[in-house]
C-alpha cells in the first residue's frame, strides 16, 4: 500500500475569511512547524506568508479587522500531543512579511517572531492564556494573562490595543486558574476557575466595575457550569451545564432576573462546537454534536443560521458542515466540510445568492470513494453501561470474520473518538483490518457521570470496557477470534499492553506508541509538577501500592503474545524510559518484543521519513501476527 497518501501533511489546516471578504488567511502545516499565508480572494494570489522556527506552530488566528491578523503560537513536541501555547499574541498586517509580538516572551519593543526576548512592553513577563475579540471594536481585544513563572496561575483580564500592545487591566481573578468570559461589548462578565482541589467555581458580575458574585460551586452543586456566550443584547448568558446523569445541557441564564431555561440537550452527547450568529456578533445560536454521525441543533430552528446550515447540509449530504468564519455583514461564510472518508474541503458560501464556491481541500490527493467507511456502533459493558464507538471496515472485505485491531484513544479523560477521517484507522483498513474504537468510561462527550466513572479505573473497569468491546465484536461475527490485536498511543498504548496482560488469551499481539506503562513512576512524576497536577493524579489515576498491579511493565509475566513498542527520546509526556522499562520487563519474561526508538522525536513522530518507517514496521508486525501471514 502507498503510505505516503496517508502520512503526507495537510495542504491547509484552517482558513478564515477577512471581515470585508477581500482576503483569506490560512494555516499551512510544514515538516516541523505550522505557518500562515494570506491570499487575496479575487485572484487567490498569496500576498504574505511566514513561518517561525522548528517546533513553533500557528495554533490559532483571528482577523482583528480587515487589515490586521492576531496570531496565537504553540510549541509542539509530537503529532499526538496538543500544542502547548507559548502565551504569545502576534500581530500581522496584510503587507507585512513577519508578525510583531504584542504580548508574550517576544514582546519587547521592536521584537519580531524570529527573536526570543523575555521582557514585555510594560516590563512584566506575562503569558496570554486566552483572547477574545470585541464585536464592532477594530482596535481592542481582551486577553487573559498570567505570569510565566506562576505555575498555580493567578490570572487577570486586560484590554489590549492590537496596534501598540498597550494593556489596561479590566478584571482580576476571584479564584485561581480563572478563565474570563466577555459579553458582546467586551465587558468581562464571568470568571471560572478552581483552587488546588480542582473543583470548579463560576463567578458573575454585571459590568467591569461590579463585584464578583459566586453563582456555581462544583463541590456543592455537583456540576460544572461554563459560559459559552451572550445574546445580542447582552442580557441572556448561555451556559453549558453538567447534569447528574447523561449529557450536558445548554441553558439560558437571565442575568437580570436569574431565571434559567434549558434550551438544548442531546440524548447521548455533550455540546462539542457552539454555532454562532453570522456577522460581527458572537451570539450563540446552536450546537454541533459529535456523537454517532455528527448533527446540529439550533435555539431557533427557523433562524437565519439554521436555514443556512440546513441548506449546506442538503448540498453536502455525505459531510459534516461547519461555518468557521463570516464577513462582518454576514453575507459571506467560510465553510469547512469533512466526513469519515474525506479529510475535508473549504468553500465560500454567499448567503444572498445561495451559491458555494470551492476554495481548497485539506488533502486533495485523497480519493474519498477509495477510503474506508466508519460505522457508529453501540454496545454494553458487562455491568450494563452503554458505550458508543466506531467500526472502520476494510473496503471490499465484507463485515464478517475479519482480522481486528482494537484501537483505544489516548487521554484518557475527557478525550473521545468521533466520526471523522482518522488517519490510523484508515491506514489499518487499507491494509485489510477492521478497526474498533470505543468510548470507554472516562471518555469525554457523554456527560459528567460517564467521565467520572473512569476515575482510578486504569487497568480496571476502563480496561474491562475494552475487553467487553472485543468480545462484542467476536459475538457479532465481525472479528475472527484468532486474529485480534490491540494498538494505541499514549494512554491507548497503556491500555493495549494492559489488555494483553489482563486477557492473555484474547489477543494475538499488542502495539504501543509513545506509551506509559509504569503508573507508580507516572504518579511520582506528576506529583512534582504542581499541587494541581498532584491532586488530579491522586483523584483520577490513584496513588500508592495499588498502581503496581495495574502497571503493564510490572505485570509483564502475564503477557504471552508478541509486542511492538515505539517511542521518542524527547518525549516529555511519556518519557522514553517508560518504553525502555516495558521492553526490559518483556525480555525478562521471555516475551518477543520489537522496538523503534528515535532519540530526536517527541510524543509522536514528526518527520515523514520516521512516520513512514513507523507505519511500515507496525503493518509488518500486524501482518505476521494477525494478517494473512499469520493464517496457517
Amino acid at each position: 500500500m502507498n503510505l505516503d497518501a496517508f502520512i503526507k501533511k495537510n495542504q491547509f489546516n484552517d482558513i478564515k475569511v477577512s471581515p470585508d471578504g477581500q482576503h483569506l488567511a490560512a494555516t499551512v502545516p510544514l515538516e516541523d512547524r505550522t505557518g500562515l499565508v494570506i491570499l487575496r480572494r479575487s485572484d487567490s494570489k498569496v500576498i504574505s506568508s511566514f513561518a517561525m522556527g522548528k517546533n513553533n506552530h500557528v495554533s490559532n488566528f483571528d482577523w482583528a479587522n480587515k487589515g490586521r491578523l492576531l496570531i496565537r503560537v504553540a510549541e509542539k513536541f509530537g503529532m499526538l500531543e496538543e500544542p502547548m501555547p507559548t502565551g504569545e499574541v502576534l500581530a500581522m498586517d496584510l503587507d507585512e512579511k513577519a508578525p510583531f509580538a504584542l504580548v508574550g516572551y517576544r514582546a519587547a519593543l521592536g521584537s519580531s517572531a524570529g527573536s526570543r526576548l523575555g521582557t514585555s512592553r510594560n516590563g512584566a513577563t506575562v503569558a496570554a492564556i486566552a483572547m477574545e475579540l470585541i464585536a464592532g471594536d477594530e482596535r481592542n481585544v481582551v486577553v487573559t494573562v498570567s505570569p510565566y513563572d506562576d505555575k498555580e496561575t493567578w490570572t487577570r483580564a486586560d484590554r489590549m490595543d492590537v496596534y501598540n500592545g498597550r494593556r489596561t487591566t479590566v478584571a482580576r481573578a476571584p479564584v485561581k486558574g480563572s478563565s474570563f468570559y466577555t459579553d458582546n461589548a467586551g465587558a468581562v462578565r464571568f470568571a471560572e476557575g478552581s483552587e488546588y482541589d480542582n473543583a470548579s467555581k463560576l463567578y458573575y458580575r454585571a459590568n467591569d466595575t461590579a463585584e464578583w458574585k459566586l453563582v456555581n460551586e462544583e463541590t456543592s452543586s455537583g456540576r460544572v457550569e461554563s459560559p459559552v456566550g451572550f445574546s445580542a443584547d447582552n442580557r441572556i448568558a448561555y451556559l453549558q451545564v453538567e447534569q447528574a446523569s447523561g449529557p450536558d445541557a445548554i441553558i439560558s441564564y437571565d442575568t437580570t432576573t436569574g431565571d434559567r431555561k434549558e434550551l438544548l440537550r442531546d440524548k447521548f452527547s455533550d455540546p462539542t462546537v457552539v454555532i454562532r450568529a453570522f456577522g460581527s456578533s458572537e451570539a450563540p445560536v446552536g450546537v454541533l454534536y459529535m456523537d454517532g454521525r455528527p448533527h446540529t441543533r439550533f435555539f431557533d430552528p427557523q433562524g437565519p443560521e439554521a436555514r443556512v446550515y440546513r441548506m449546506l447540509e442538503a448540498a453536502f449530504p455525505e459531510d459534516v458542515v461547519v461555518v468557521t468564519s463570516t464577513t462582518d455583514d454576514g453575507k459571506l461564510a467560510l465553510v469547512s466540510t469533512f466526513s469519515d472518508r474525506d479529510p475535508g474541503s473549504f468553500y465560500l458560501f454567499d448567503t444572498e445568492t445561495k451559491k458555494a464556491s470551492y476554495v481548497q481541500s485539506r488533502r486533495s490527493w485523497v480519493e474519498p470513494k477509495n477510503m474506508a467507511r466508519v460505522k457508529p456502533v453501540e454496545l454494553k459493558a458487562r455491568d450494563g453501561v452503554v458505550m458508543r464507538g466506531y467500526l472502520t471496515l476494510p473496503p471490499g472485505k465484507g463485515e464478517r470474520n475479519l482480522p481486528l485491531v482494537i484501537y483505544p484513544h489516548g487521554g484518557p479523560f475527557g478525550v473521545f473518538d468521533y466520526w471523522t477521517f482518522d488517519t490510523d484507522p484508515q491506514i489499518l483498513a487499507a491494509a485489510g483490518y477492521a478497526v474498533l474504537q470505543v468510548n470507554y468510561r472516562g471518555s469525554g462527550n457523554y456527560g459528567r457521570s460517564f467521565n467520572q466513572s473512569g476515575a482510578q479505573q486504569w487497568g480496571l473497569a476502563m480496561q474491562d470496557d475494552l475487553t467487553d468491546a472485543t468480545r462484542w465484536a467476536i459475538g457479532q461475527g465481525i472479528a475472527d477470534p484468532e486474529r485480534i490485536c490491540m494498538y494505541g498511543a499514549s494512554y491507548g498504548a497503556y491500555a493495549s499492553l494492559m489488555g494483553v496482560a489482563k486477557e492473555p488469551d484474547l489477543y494475538k499481539c499488542a502495539a504501543g506508541y509513545v506509551g506509559v506503562y509504569d503508573l507508580v513512576t507516572l504518579s511520582a512524576q506528576d506529583s512534582r509538577v504542581s499541587k494541581r497536577m498532584d491532586t488530579f493524579t491522586s483523584e483520577w489515576i490513584g496513588k500508592g501500592g495499588g498502581l503496581a498491579a495495574v502497571s503493564p511493565n510490572r505485570t509483564a509475566g502475564r503477557i504471552k503474545v508478541p509486542v511492538f513498542l515505539a517511542a521518542g527520546g524527547e518525549d516529555e509526556t511519556a518519557p522514553i524510559e517508560q518504553s525502555e522499562k516495558m521492553e526490559a520487563a518483556l525480555k525478562a519474561a521471555g516475551v518477543p518484543v520489537e522496538t523503534l526508538y528515535y532519540r530526536t522525536e517527541g510524543h509522536g513522530f514528526y518527520t515523514v521519513e520516521h512516520r513512514r518507517e513507523y507505519y511500515t514496521r507496525l503493518l509488518a508486525f500486524l501482518e505476521r501476527n494477525i494478517g494473512q501471514a499469520a493464517v496457517k
